[in-house]
């Protein structure tokens, strides 16, 4: 049974202030769990139910305190509305430094708040192999259970910064690209992209802030010719990304 303790843990671990003030975050589901198994990250405690802990028992860290527990403890433990494998907590990963190079893509998020969406990102980020994921300051948290239910395991993978972007911004080299989703810009289609600089997205509603707009150096359009106002801003990036990596 859970002692009152761990239950207020994982419970403080749902809100940003307490992961930053204890330096751990959630993971649930069993494939997620597993890839954090399998990282470089630490793991610090498990939930497991009794037959995920007996199919993954080979996988299991020694030195890391394994917690069997019902499946309707684990679900009340956590956030999905059913969890019937297991639930980790893991350790921040330290930043790394962050450091834009002329052959390498970073993709950079402006005000995602979403954290469906940032998760979604941070995924996309994971298949095309990118260096890693700029978050403004105004982002989702990217260690928020939902976004990393929503990275499908790959925040077990991707780099993730948090900066203030404009300034951010400024401070890279002047020659590295930095391009932006505009209706205004010109049409992906038509040009011959490399995938180095760096890549902006900004909010569904709102795209990228005026301050960020005014630091690109290229602005990038997606044709349509159906009805819809806009695209989803996962999916615009993946779109893009796929035209930046097109002809590798």
């Amino acid at each position: 049974m859970l002692s009152k303790a761990q239950k207020t843990y994982v419970e403080q671990l749902k809100q940003k202030k307490y992961r930053l003030r204890h330096g751990a975050f959630l993971v649930e589901g069993g494939k997620s769990v597993r890839e954090l198994l399998h990282s470089a990250l630490t793991t610090e405690r498990l939930f497991l139910t009794l037959e995920f802990a007996a199919k993954i028992q080979a996988e299991l860290p020694k030195n890391v305190p394994v917690e069997v527990i019902s499946e309707d403890e684990l679900t009340r433990l956590g956030t999905l509305t059913t969890n019937n494998t297991a639930l980790a907590i893991a350790r921040l990963p330290d930043e790394t430094p962050l450091q834009p190079a002329a052959d390498t893509l970073l993709l950079a998020l402006d005000q995602v708040r979403d954290p469906g969406n940032l998760g979604t990102l941070i995924r996309l980020a994971d298949w095309y192999g990118l260096a890693g994921v700029v978050c403004s300051d105004t982002c989702a948290d990217p260690w928020a259970p939902k976004t990393v239910a929503a990275t499908m395991g790959s925040f077990a993978r991707v780099q993730v910064w948090q900066r203030e972007l404009p300034a951010w911004l400024d401070a890279l080299p002047a020659d590295l690209p930095r391009y932006g989703a505009h209706l205004e810009g010109d049409n992906v289609h038509r040009l011959h992209l490399r995938p180095s600089g760096v890549l902006i997205m900004g909010s569904e509603s709102h795209g990228p802030r005026p301050e960020v707009l005014a630091r690109l150096t290229q602005r990038l359009y997606i044709p349509g010719t159906g009805g819809a106002e806009s695209l989803n801003v996962a999916v615009s990036a993946a779109i893009l990304l796929d035209n930046f990596h097109r002809e590798l």
